[in-house]
């Protein structure tokens, strides 16, 4: 892992302590992450939007639900498991999965409402995503898992976590911090985190189906 990216590893696990400890960092160190505790000690991750990356308009109306969501569903996008942690590698990676929804898919935007990628950037997914995230209070309808998307955060890795690959530490880190911070901000309980293949005949999400048990414990001690 390189240099930048183990920084910002310790920024957000040094959140947990409280804002003091990230203010005693210099500010070189500081601006290179947003991450910052809630009043429940949960860390707000550094979230790229859909405008930080550049993504396409979509060809339609972004349906907003005016209540919570009531789980989180785990998924992978079986891209390449690069070896590329940067932050541009990330948006890369949010294009490649804009262009396969809308235009193989031929749906109006990306259906995850975030993803996380392999070195540990989160990029919104779905306009309108983070709006709604920060508000509290509703979700915008996702296209991610057949029968939920009404009721589900849909949230994706960057790889293909068949045959034993497992998701980089930055990854599964970030992840951990995105799922406590989306359950905090919605009232979800951590033992409401499922993998896409609870719902539906599919691989998805991989490894991380049999890691769901460590991301429930990882995601309530966060909580707690």
């Amino acid at each position: 892992m390189n240099a930048e990216n183990a920084l910002r590893r310790r920024l957000l696990l040094a959140g947990a302590a409280g804002l003091a400890a990230v203010a005693a960092l210099p500010g070189a160190a500081r601006a290179q992450s947003s991450a910052r505790t809630q009043g429940t000690g949960v860390i707000e991750p550094d979230i790229d939007t859909t405008a930080a990356w550049g993504a396409r308009s979509p060809r339609g109306t972004i349906s907003r639900l005016s209540y919570r969501p009531s789980r989180i569903i785990v998924h992978h996008t079986v891209s390449a498991n690069t070896t590329n942690f940067s932050r541009a590698q990330a948006h890369t990676h949010a294009h490649w999965v804009q262009d396969l929804h809308m235009d193989d898919n031929g749906w109006v935007d990306t259906g995850y409402h975030f993803l996380v990628s392999r070195g540990g950037w989160v990029t919104e997914g779905r306009h309108g995503s983070l709006q709604a995230l920060a508000g509290g209070t509703g979700f915008v309808l996702g296209a991610h898992t057949s029968g939920q998307n009404n009721q589900a955060m849909g949230i994706a890795n960057e790889g293909s976590y068949q045959a034993g690959a497992t998701p980089p530490q930055a990854q599964w880190e970030v992840l951990v911090t995105l799922c406590a911070y989306t359950c905090a901000r919605y009232g979800i309980p951590a033992t409401r985190l499922y993998g896409h293949k609870d719902y539906g005949d599919t691989l998805c999400p991989g490894v991380f189906h049999d890691m769901l048990p460590r991301l429930r414990d990882e995601v309530g001690a966060a909580l707690a």
